[in-house]
């Protein structure tokens, strides 16, 4: 398979999340979220995310979430006492949900499009916690040169927290003839490629702009921590899926794979 540059990458991927969007608005889950954020203390976290967020500290704090979608869980970062809010994303459609879901909530939350690649200056050493959830570190070709870009949104001794699928659970196919064979190596370079619109759960049957989901081991994430100047000061994981259903049938097996991970690295003082 010929791989796609950086750059055509990220731009096709931007081209299939714009087009992904319009498949998560007409839900229920949708309909319900539009009710659910005109509340104060409106959460979508779970509890060990919460629970992370509370250890590194964000109320009274000024936090920015990398890859932000429709911004749910921007919005939820209030209900833990954040002081301003900012979402990044390079879909301008799903941020148009953001917004969206934002005019219905009692906070105000800045929503920005912009490629991590090339944030706009006016972010760099701004905040004190940065936060990427699920489904944000597979779509980055270089995940080195992303925590590069990360690390300079960070205040001196500012936060940077991940919550994500562990990388050895892309080993397996959950939707295979056997789901609890690996499917893959642990140790793949090249990225998983779909020609379908990007869903939470199911598929959609129709051509979509080529989307690129990239694998990085472990080491791939710490080292490119570290080379960024980032400080290591929590990583635990877990046995639970945060992730698509399909992936429950994973939890509570005799040999329980990990399945996601939280780390927190920080910016020297």
């Amino acid at each position: 398979m010929e791989l796609p540059t950086q750059e055509q990458a990220i731009a096709s991927n931007r081209e299939a999340w714009n087009d992904s969007a319009r498949h998560h608005k007409d839900t229920r889950e949708w309909h319900e979220m539009v009710s659910a954020v005109g509340q104060r203390d409106f959460s979508c976290l779970d509890a060990t995310l919460t629970g992370v967020l509370e250890q590194v500290g964000v109320d009274g704090r000024d936090v920015v979430q990398l890859g932000c979608n429709n911004g749910r869980e921007s919005l939820s970062l209030y209900a833990l006492g954040a002081r301003s809010v900012v979402g990044v994303d390079q879909s301008a459609a799903f941020l148009d949900q953001a917004r969206e879901l934002a005019s219905r909530s009692p906070h105000q939350p800045e929503f920005i499009e912009a490629d991590i690649h090339h944030l706009p200056t006016s972010l760099h050493q701004r905040f004190d916690v940065a936060l990427i959830t699920i489904g944000v570190l597979n779509w980055m070709p270089d995940i080195g040169e992303f925590m590069r870009h990360v690390a300079q949104t960070l205040k001196p001794g500012g936060a940077l927290v991940v919550y994500e699928t562990h990388p050895f659970l892309e080993m397996f196919d959950p939707e295979s003839a056997d789901p609890y064979r690996p499917d893959s190596s642990y140790f793949r370079r090249e990225p998983f490629v779909q020609n379908q619109p990007i869903v939470y759960e199911g598929k959609v049957e129709q051509q979509a702009a080529a989307s690129y989901w990239f694998v990085h081991t472990l080491g791939d994430i710490f080292n490119g921590a570290l080379d960024a100047g980032l400080q290591i000061t929590h990583f635990k994981e877990y046995p639970h899926s945060n992730r698509e259903e399909l992936y429950d049938r994973y939890e509570r097996q005799v040999a329980q794979l990990p399945m996601c991970f939280s780390l927190v690295v920080k910016q020297a003082l």
